[in-house]
């Protein structure tokens, strides 16, 4: 063999990082939500029924401190000539509903299940009384005006030529767009997660339930010191 034979050199094994072993997961970007909850269309949120319930049981409130049935009483009975009835006096009723309505809203946002389904339909209930009672209004003023006229002239059965004003319509309208969301909060509250901590309590997969979240589960879960994005 020739002396100028090249030995071969052994080969090291290359160090193994921990890295290679171990991957890393990639890091997340903080300016990227890492939420799983689906998202859930404005209309089917709590926040967005919820919402719509008070504004509109607010509207129909609203409406009854304006004139609804507007009276010009006959010349020479009496010094009174024109009387302006507001919804207030006009259907008494339509207020006590409003109320009811508005404060069946504000439950919603607290109740359960059970008690959720009943505050819908007495809510619901309520918008139908206020459609009955101002459409009654504008089909007949005359009969709905008679009473405030004979306590302002003095005189039961005055002759009088009563017309309704826009606001009864205006509250039927409201009315309706509140019936409706009622129904919505009826239908889609089988789905909404749990709104209070005891009742967090007595169900604990509530915590890691799937079900669509929106701005008010959001605001128990921070109340609970839990993370809402996690």
């Amino acid at each position: 063999m020739s002396s100028d034979a090249v030995t071969p050199k052994p080969v090291l094994p290359q160090p193994v990082s921990s890295e290679s072993v171990n991957p890393q997961p990639p890091a997340l970007d903080p300016a990227k939500p890492h939420t799983t909850a689906k998202k859930v269309p404005a209309w089917k949120r709590k926040s967005t029924l919820v919402l719509l319930l008070i504004i509109t049981a607010l509207a129909v409130f609203g409406t009854t401190t304006q004139t609804w049935i507007h009276v010009a009483i006959a010349q020479g009975e009496v010094a009174q000539t024109d009387l302006d009835i507001p919804g207030s006096k006009a259907a008494v009723a339509v207020s006590a509903l409003a109320l009811v309505a508005l404060a069946g809203a504000l439950a919603i946002t607290i109740t359960g299940r059970v008690a959720r389904f009943i505050t819908s339909t007495v809510v619901f209930l309520s918008a139908v009384g206020v459609i009955a009672l101002a459409l009654a209004i504008v089909a007949d003023p005359v009969t709905a005006a008679m009473s405030e006229v004979g306590a302002a002239t003095g005189i039961e059965g005055a002759p009088s030529q009563a017309t309704a004003t826009v606001f009864p319509i205006l509250a039927a309208v409201a009315a309706a767009i509140l019936a409706i969301g009622a129904v919505l909060v009826f239908w889609l509250g089988r789905s909404w997660t749990v709104r209070t901590k005891y009742d967090a309590a007595k169900d604990p997969s509530a915590a890691k339930s799937t079900e669509p979240v929106d701005e008010i589960d959001s605001w128990d879960q921070l109340s609970r010191g839990e993370d809402p994005t996690a």
